[in-house]
C-alpha cells in the first residue's frame, strides 16, 4: 500500500451485553474480519437509509441476539477511528455499553456461536489482537464514561494511538 492510498471507510458499532452475572457475551466468528475469534456483537450501519449508532446498536443487537433493547438501555462509551486496519479498510467504531442484562444465552446464528465469559477469563480466549491491546483496555477504564481515539493500525508501522477526548461519566449498572 502506498503512502495516501484510498481505503474504504466502514462504519459500525459494537454492542457490550452482559448477563445477570456480569459476564460479557461474545460471539465467536465465522467470518471476516476476527474469524475464528471472540468479539461483541455489532455490525455496519445502513449508511443508505441514515441509520443512527444508536439504531444500529438497537437493530444488530436484536437481529444477532434476538433481543430487544432500547436506546435508553444504551450508553455510548467509546468512538474508535481505526486507521488501515489490516491494510484493508478504515473504520470508526461506537461502542455500547448495555444496561439490560440478558438472560440466557442467544442461539447460534451464521455470523457464530455465543458464550458468556468473566472479564477475567479474557486472557486466555482467542480474541483480536487488536481488542487485546485497544479495546478491552477502554472498556475496563471507561465504559461508565466516554472516550475518542484514533489509532494508526497500517501494517508494517508501529501502532500509534492517539486519545481525542476522554471523560468520566459514571452511570449505574
Amino acid at each position: 500500500m502506498t503512502a495516501g492510498a484510498a481505503l474504504p471507510f466502514k462504519i459500525s458499532v459494537l454492542v457490550f451485553l452482559r448477563d445477570e452475572a456480569g459476564r460479557l457475551l461474545l460471539i465467536q466468528r465465522t467470518k471476516a474480519p476476527n474469524l475464528g475469534c471472540w468479539s461483541p456483537i455489532g455490525g455496519k450501519l445502513e449508511m443508505g437509509v441514515g441509520e443512527s449508532p444508536f439504531e444500529c446498536a438497537v437493530r444488530e443487537t436484536f437481529e444477532e441476539t434476538g433481543v430487544t433493547v432500547a436506546t435508553e438501555d444504551l450508553h455510548l462509551f467509546g468512538m474508535i477511528s481505526e486507521k488501515g486496519y489490516e491494510g484493508q479498510s478504515h473504520w470508526l467504531m461506537f461502542l455500547f455499553d448495555c444496561r439490560k442484562p440478558l438472560t440466557a444465552l442467544p442461539a447460534t446464528i451464521d455470523e457464530g456461536r455465543f458464550a458468556f465469559f468473566a472479564r477475567e477469563e479474557l486472557g486466555d480466549v482467542a480474541v483480536p489482537e487488536t481488542d487485546r491491546t485497544l479495546l478491552w483496555p477502554v472498556y475496563d477504564e471507561h465504559r461508565r464514561g466516554f472516550i475518542a481515539y484514533r489509532a494508526e493500525c497500517h501494517p508494517g508501522a508501529p501502532l500509534r494511538v492517539v486519545v481525542e477526548e476522554t471523560s468520566a461519566r459514571p452511570h449505574l449498572d
